[in-house]
């Protein structure tokens, strides 16, 4: 089979065909991969704006628009009804990019249409006065452009040249416009610069170099597992930042992939693995692992659709980390129990009652919370693998709010091994404890993995690193690690230099959001409050130059006077949405408490409307707790119970007079989990609350 090429936006028009039209234009890809479309009727245009531009027939309704790279090779760029491939075909032109040598579509009758229409050039206050025209043209913008750049003196202008622009140029134009420096945006470039001159004529190299737009196709069985797929753009498009740091050939030690909600770490972090796995010999293995189970499920899932290859797809374990531990423990120590949550409240409530009291610095009579003691345990004794109070006196509490003196040290002390030894003598173990178990046991033999990659790093416990450490020998590509600390919904703190994971020198930043339009996003990042946080590499994280690259509607924030009221426009709704041709597992309805979870699955499914059910696997709405929808996405997405009693979570905060600190480390946690479950959301974002509205929301009824 001859190679064949095919661009992006063929996979999105070509999963919105009827069968009988895909099998037409699969009849149509055969003709060109046998070297028989000249039967194809392929016709130039006139009027066409780029003299490369080519139709072929598809069926007596369906056009196909074919852009001639040169040397007999052809891409497939659309296929749409008759009357819109023409205006298609006629309205884009294809350039190679002076500075970065990829190949470019524009609209070119749209943006000939705005600079009809667009105001006059303002004297003052263009969005982008700041930028020189040689820094343009240095960061890959068509000098032609420029002039048309001055005009524009606001977001909404530029935003109205999405899809009209080449997309790398708009993408230079946004993040200048998004606060980046012009060094900032030449340093995301810097690895696509072209070394020497650029022949701008030779569209085939062009395309070669922009995987992200042009797929070569090697042969059917490549061809067939994209068309299974074709609403995966993900499995055969990758940004090319995206692409340049899964694909680089070698890191020289563990490498960290930072970037917040949207910005397809997770995707990478997929073909990483893939690319790893494609290079090993049967029997050597990559893990693939994240914080929770249902993630677990989720990657397991994607990667069935992006290694079609079952003896690379063997090589890849995809497992959560808590089983991860809990199975290397049972292997070798037989049967385990894992404490239950409530079983932990007891003992923990149990240890805060028998506490004695002491004075706050307010001058209060206080006693340690079941809250306190629970997270001084988990990240600050398991963190450190602390065994003995003499050790606990000497240890470091950073982050962990006010200090404790000595007498208040002992106290605690006392209280955590209370409860340790309960644990003991019922014969339980927490996850975290079996992290630091299975740890332990794996250094005792070779290291079972070659590569590790690790999505959702940020949520992480320090036991956990030490485990996924010990499973991967230090060395090259040993660990590659996806975070975003501003989606940090539990407890953990790490510097991942600490736990000997030093990730100095190979940090990647991804700042291009793809799921949440461009309203979701900037309301999502209200809700943070603006304050800085520390990534896992111990260095201060920031939002600047975090961008949407789609626009939508403005989400819809709603107020109740009670909570039948709530769930009553809940109904109507998610049946509007459905209505409307939505699937309902493309339905999303998050919740901070699993109280109100039972309540809305109930109230839906007696107006009707399917819910989601894992357990029987039933098709329908998902209804669950913000936690539960980490990594999840959804094409339109509710987020009720909005409260100013719900949300913050009474049961999840610190009390400000027993730790002032710890109070504003909880309530970020807080903030941290509405951005969460606000950026599910792709499309349409809906928000409800009954009663005084949550001072959590950006925005008030």
């Amino acid at each position: 089979m001859a190679e064949l090429a095919i661009g992006r936006e063929f996979l999105p028009a070509y999963a919105r065909l009827q069968r009988r039209v895909q099998r037409a234009v699969d009849a149509a890809i055969r003709k060109f991969a046998e070297h028989t479309h000249a039967g194809l009727h392929l016709e130039k245009l006139a009027g066409a704006r780029d003299p490369n531009i080519r139709t072929i027939r598809i069926d007596q309704f369906y056009r196909g628009v074919v852009l001639a790279l040169g040397q007999e090779r052809y891409a497939l760029i659309n296929v749409l009804p008759h009357d819109d491939a023409i205006a298609f075909a006629v309205s884009r032109r294809f350039t190679v990019n002076q500075t970065l040598g990829v190949l470019e579509m524009r609209d070119q009758a749209g943006i000939d249409e705005f600079a009809r229409t667009a105001p006059p050039a303002p004297t003052h206050g263009g969005l982008f006065d700041h930028v020189s025209t040689a820094d343009l043209v240095r960061l890959g913008v068509d000098e032609d452009l420029v002039p048309l750049l001055r005009v524009i003196a606001t977001d909404e202008q530029l935003e109205s040249l999405a899809g009209r622009l080449p997309e790398v140029q708009f993408d230079v134009l946004n993040g200048l416009a998004s606060g980046l420096s012009v060094e900032e945006v030449w340093a995301e470039l810097a690895d696509r610069i072209v070394s020497g001159k650029v022949d701008t004529e030779d569209l085939l190299t062009a395309a070669r170099r922009t995987p992200e737009r042009i797929a070569f196709v090697s042969g059917p069985v490549e061809l067939a597992a994209i068309l299974a797929h074709p609403f995966d753009v993900w499995r055969t498009f990758l940004h090319p930042t995206q692409r340049d740091i899964a694909y680089r050939d070698t890191y020289s030690g563990p490498a960290l992939v930072t970037g917040s909600a949207g910005t397809g770490k997770t995707v990478t972090g997929l073909h990483r693995a893939v690319f790893l796995a494609e290079r090993l010999a049967d029997g050597e293995k990559v893990l693939l692992t994240t914080f929770t189970r249902a993630l677990a499920d989720a990657l397991t899932a994607q990667l069935y659709r992006l290694a079609t290859d079952p003896a690379v797809r063997a090589r890849i374990d995809v497992i959560g980390i808590d089983k991860l531990a809990y199975d290397i423990v049972v292997r070798h120590r037989g049967r385990v129990t894992v404490a239950e949550s409530d079983v932990l409240d007891q003992l923990w409530e149990s240890a805060a009652r028998q506490a004695p009291t002491f004075l706050n610095r307010a001058g209060q009579v206080t006693t340690f919370s079941a809250a306190f003691l629970r997270h001084e345990w988990e990240q600050v004794v398991l963190a450190q693998q602390l065994t003995t109070l003499e050790a606990y006196q000497q240890a470091s509490r950073r982050g962990r709010g006010a200090g404790l003196r000595a007498a208040q040290r002992a106290q605690v002390w006392a209280a955590i091994d209370g409860v340790v030894r309960e644990l003991a003598r019922r014969r339980l173990r927490t996850h975290t404890q079996l992290a630091d178990d299975a740890a332990e046991i794996v250094r005792r033999g070779p290291a079972p993995y070659r590569h590790v990659v690790v999505d959702e790093g940020q949520d992480l416990h320090p036991a956990q690193w030490r485990l996924l450490r010990a499973l991967v020998e230090p060395g090259p590509n040993d660990m590659f690690v996806l975070a975003d600390p501003y989606q940090r919904i539990y407890d953990s703190h790490v510097s991942l230099a600490q736990l000997g994971i030093e990730v100095r020198g190979r940090t990647r930043r991804l700042t291009l959001n793809y799921r949440t339009t461009h309203e979701i996003l900037d309301l999502s990042v209200k809700v943070l409050g603006g304050d800085p946080t520390i990534g896992l590499d111990g260095q201060e994280d920031t939002l600047r130059g975090y961008r949407s690259v789609t626009r939508g509607g403005v989400p819809e924030l709603v107020g109740h006077d009670s909570r039948d009221g709530e769930y009553e426009a809940l109904i109507e709704r998610v049946g509007t949405w459905l209505d409307q041709g939505v699937e309902p597992h493309a339905i999303g309805v998050a919740v901070r408490t699993g109280q109100l979870v039972t309540s809305i699955s109930r109230v839906l499914s007696e107006a009707h409307i399917p819910v989601a059910d894992d357990k029987r696997a039933v098709d329908g709405v998902r209804v669950a707790t913000m936690h539960r929808m980490k990594g999840l996405e959804f094409q339109c997405l509710a987020v009720v119970g909005l409260d100013a009693g719900v949300l913050p979570a009474p049961y999840a905060l610190t009390s400000a007079a027993e730790d002032p600190h710890a109070h504003r480390q909880d309530l970020q946690r807080e903030r941290c989990l509405l951005f969460v479950a606000m950026t599910r959301a792709r499309d349409v974002l809906y928000l409800s609350h009954s009663g005084v509205p949550s001072p959590l929301l950006p925005v008030s009824r």
